[in-house]
């Protein structure tokens, strides 16, 4: 699910890796995808051989991806010892399991020694594989969540208890119960997050590795150009167009950014919006991506295995929430080109609409063939795998059609020779999409390994109850105030954590909470916690997506934040109001969806408004302030409140519009 168009940047792909290493990471990339393909299409695997044969590839393409000492310093003896002393260790983690699993079944709570030292290496070498592939905050949060599982009267630290508040103290355990809880069971590093990573997710980073270099994020940054180019603000217009289109099917903000952007905002740049301007409309965009439908990076796969509702419904009921916020920033990118009195771009540097599908309509069938398997509730990992046989097909019809009509036509030779070059071109392009597909997965794999820990020192110790009890006596049975908490708690997790990751921790945490004391439905509190665990991206002090934007737009990195945060306001306000309007996502009466549908739309055009004080002309301050009240009315969950709120609303843009037609007449 990486973004296509140019490269994403591969973390540790600046190693400075010699010939063999840079071999053996080719091969066992294409083990593992190829290995993946299989199960996912022609040999269904048993749920933990699936998911330690996935592991243990992960591993060993992240010990040889990533040196121990850095991308920056050569292995050397000592590194190249370190490394190959954990490669060893990723081998022996899936395949013990691989191996002795029905041994291991049947010795169920009785586990032997062998048991619980393949355990403990197991352990310790998904920590070094996350604090290589994902980062160092990743292995920390491990590290603690091991301690806290030891820390009680009768764990292996008891004086570590001590020190525990109050209501996290609990009883302890020691190595054997905890090892056999995190390795040898169903609720820790093979639990559900690596059960998603190891079968939806890879799949579907796999399509998106072969849409990349097919050249899909050529065709849709194109597709967005020629639909939005001339109008005012374009190439800003087209940067929220194409991000939602590859986000929709890619895993990464980030990459997103670097890939979209590329093309994007020097253009934003050359029509007037300033450099920190461009790269924050590019990072709120790309951040959105990854909570539009049909993909939502790994999300939707994640929730619908979490609340145990058809893959489908998770992305049906994601449509609405996914426009209004591209919606809003849209409006963002419209009212700024309004204001600085921007143009669009001249038609001769536009693509042409015909153009752009004659040249990559085929990037269209692989997508159809995706959405209409899904609506036919196939299981979404055989979906990725038909997609990707799609890609495939087409790309070869593609060319057959090319090489042996198009180019005779044109009077190019087609010789034996010339046919056997290109069929070894493709055959390096499957490759290097096999290659690249592995690649892009090892990072949130490894995020779900060690969230499969924390997960399991949640279910062991009752964190998670613990937790619950924590937010109900914070905030007092107030549900907003609850839901700024988890706002917080996500955004203070984000600085370490991937997306992915702090969505499975967050919603482990504080799900039980909003769910049972504050009555959240079930699939909204996941939606909540998922949208909310976004913002990282895009708020300071750690706006990841938005200083990749910084850097492409030679801007200042904390003045792009807080543009990308900014113009992704949508993000926090979008989820409020699916707690207080439920409707909008479980469905009710047409009168009122269309209502709360309505409403919600202008709530968040007027919000945009009053945040840049222009909309059809330039809006005062006390109109300004009057909207800001209304727009909470509108949030509230009340229909006088609603209507009233709605009624302020179209007044004071009805009156800004009316003020921009009287500028208009007196300048005429």
């Amino acid at each position: 699910m990486s973004e296509a168009g140019a490269s994403p940047i591969v973390p540790g792909s600046q190693a400075p890796h010699s010939r063999p290493v840079l071999w053996l990471i080719s091969l066992v990339a294409v083990a593992l995808s190829l290995f993946q393909l299989y199960s996912a299409g022609i040999e269904p695997l048993g749920l933990f051989y699936q998911r330690s044969i996935h592991l243990a590839l992960i591993m060993m393409l992240a010990f040889l991806m990533f040196p121990v000492f850095g991308a920056r310093h050569g292995r050397g003896p000592l590194g190249g010892a370190i490394d190959l002393a954990f490669f060893a260790g990723a081998v022996i983690t899936g395949g013990y399991m691989a191996l002795y699993l029905d041994e291991i079944i049947n010795r169920a709570g009785f586990w032997s020694q062998t048991d619980i030292t393949v355990g403990i290496i197991a352990t310790v070498t998904v920590l070094e594989a996350s604090r290589r592939a994902v980062g160092f905050g990743m292995t920390v949060i491990g590290v603690l969540a091991i301690l806290y599982a030891f820390a009680g009267p009768r764990g292996e630290l008891p004086w570590l208890g001590e020190w525990l508040p109050g209501i996290l103290e609990h009883r302890g355990y020691g190595l054997d119960r905890l090892v056999g809880q995190l390795y040898l069971g169903q609720e820790g590093i093979f639990g559900l997050p690596m059960g998603v990573a190891a079968t939806y997710i890879f799949i579907f980073v796999l399509f998106g590795a072969f849409l990349e270099i097919t050249g899909a994020g050529r065709f849709f940054i194109d597709l967005a150009y020629a639909a939005t180019g001339r109008q005012r603000g374009g190439p800003a217009k087209a940067a929220v167009i194409a991000s939602a289109g590859m986000g929709s099917i890619s895993g990464s903000a980030i990459a997103n950014v670097v890939t979209t952007g590329a093309f994007t905002i020097p253009l934003m740049k050359r029509l007037g919006y300033k450099p920190h301007q461009a790269g924050g409309i590019e990072a709120a965009a790309s951040t959105g991506g990854q909570i539009m439908p049909p993909l939502m990076g790994a999300g939707a796969f994640l929730i619908a295995e979490y609340t145990r509702m058809p893959y489908l419904e998770v992305v049906k009921v994601s449509i609405l929430p996914a426009i209004m916020y591209f919606g809003t920033v849209y409006l963002f990118v419209h009212i700024i080109a309004l204001k600085q009195g921007m143009q669009g771009m001249a038609k001769s540097e536009l693509p042409q609409l015909r153009d752009v599908m004659g040249a990559g309509w085929h990037f269209l069938l692989p997508l159809a063939v995706l959405v209409w398997l899904l609506v036919m509730n196939m299981s979404p990992m055989r979906v990725g795998y038909y997609a990707i046989l799609t890609m495939l097909a087409v790309a070869a019809l593609r060319f057959a059609v090319w090489f042996f009509f198009v180019a005779p036509g044109r009077g190019e030779p087609v010789t034996g020779a010339a046919l056997i070059q290109a069929l070894k071109l493709g055959a390096l392009k499957v490759i290097e999409g096999l290659e690249l597909g592995a690649r892009n997965a090892v990072a949130v794999s490894m995020a779900c390994a060690v969230a499969g820990i924390i997960v399991g020192v949640v279910g062991l110790t009752g964190l998670g109850l613990k937790f619950s009890a924590m937010m109900m006596a914070f905030s007092d049975g107030n549900l907003l105030l609850a839901l700024v908490m988890v706002l917080l708690a996500s955004l203070v997790l984000g600085m370490g954590l991937p997306v992915t990751a702090s969505y499975i921790v967050l919603i482990v945490l504080v799900g039980p909470a909003l769910t049972s004391e504050f009555g959240v439905p079930l699939l909204i509190a996941h939606l909540v916690v998922f949208w909310y665990s976004q913002d990282s991206n895009v708020t300071p002090p750690i706006a990841l997506a938005g200083f990749a934007g910084a850097a492409i737009a030679g801007a200042r990195p904390m003045d792009t934040g807080f543009q990308a945060w900014k113009f992704a306001k949508g993000l926090y306000l979008i989820p409020l109001f699916m707690v207080f309007n439920p409707e909008i996502i479980m469905g009710g009466p047409l009168p009122l969806l269309a209502w709360t549908t309505l409403t919600a739309f202008l709530a968040l055009g007027a919000f945009a408004a009053a945040l840049e004080g222009y909309l059809f002309t330039r809006m005062s301050t006390p109109v300004r302030l009057v909207l800001l009240p209304a727009i909470v009315g509108v949030f509230y969950p009340s229909l006088i409140a609603e209507a009233a709120g709605a009624a302020v609303m179209v007044l004071a843009l009805g009156g800004n519009w009316i003020a921009s037609r009287r500028e208009a007449a007196v300048a005429g």
